[in-house]
């Protein structure tokens, strides 16, 4: 958990984001549908890419963490989620601006997210579910960017059991929750093109495959690129 303050701190973070591109990741982002179990695949990857190649640094990210540094920093949840009604970038805006202790405008917002996550990226070892993560980290050369998708009555159902909804209340939640993760996806693009598919390396129905057997899918992805990637790189410098 104490890791995740120095992001928070602007010299560690200024010198995280001035590494050389070369030094940067690796990272996995998962973008998803709602309804996709993303936290839980992310929570499976992260144990599958420690035990496979030995480490303990992997780690996964989403809105959690977040609201569990706005506890640490004794922030009133409440005012974390009213400070900016109507504003729908995303909970780690609403928590910044808590921290700040006053108004900010959406431009600052926008960019004290973008630059906290890319730190957070920047450094690696780190599966970040949803953030607006696959555009901010687009440029990350070791990343691996994965979409989760599913049949809409498929994610209302798990939905509707997870949330304990019934199905009126679920369809809206899925049909909101939907355009606000895309429009949080197009707020760091240059471009707000209407077809996003182009972001992502590999998209995944969650209808067709268990929870760990998607783990296992991307721990395999990663391997062919990520991985692929490192060792060709390291294969030319010794080179020259």
């Amino acid at each position: 958990m104490e890791k995740f303050f120095d992001y928070f701190d602007g010299r560690y973070r200024e010198s995280i984001l001035k590494k050389a591109p070369v030094e940067d990741g690796p990272v996995i982002t998962i973008s998803r549908l709602t309804g996709c179990d993303a936290r839980q695949v992310a929570a499976i990857l992260a144990d599958e890419l420690n035990h496979k190649f030995g480490l303990t640094k992997w780690k996964w990210v989403d809105k959690d963490i977040i609201y569990a540094i706005a506890k640490e920093l004794n922030t009133d949840t409440q005012r974390v989620e009213n400070f900016y009604k109507g504003i729908e970038l995303s909970n780690i805006s609403e928590m910044i601006m808590a921290f700040s202790g006053g108004f900010v405008s959406d431009l600052r917002v926008k960019k004290a997210i973008r630059d906290v996550v890319l730190s957070i990226c920047k450094e690696g070892f780190i599966i970040l579910v949803g953030r607006g993560g696959v555009s901010i980290a687009h440029e990350i050369q070791d990343a691996l960017h994965i979409r989760l998708v599913a049949p809409f009555y498929w994610r209302v159902e798990n939905v509707m059991r997870k949330k304990e909804m019934n199905i009126e209340t679920a369809e809206k939640y899925v049909v909101d929750t939907d355009e606000k993760r895309f429009n949080l996806i197009q707020t760091f693009l240059d471009k707000k093109p209407l077809n996003i598919d182009y972001l992502f390396d590999a998209t995944i129905n969650r209808n067709s495959f268990a929870i760990q057997e998607i783990a296992e899918l991307i721990l395999s992805m990663y391997e062919k690129k990520v991985c692929r990637q490192i060792a060709e790189r390291k294969k030319i410098q010794r080179i020259y």
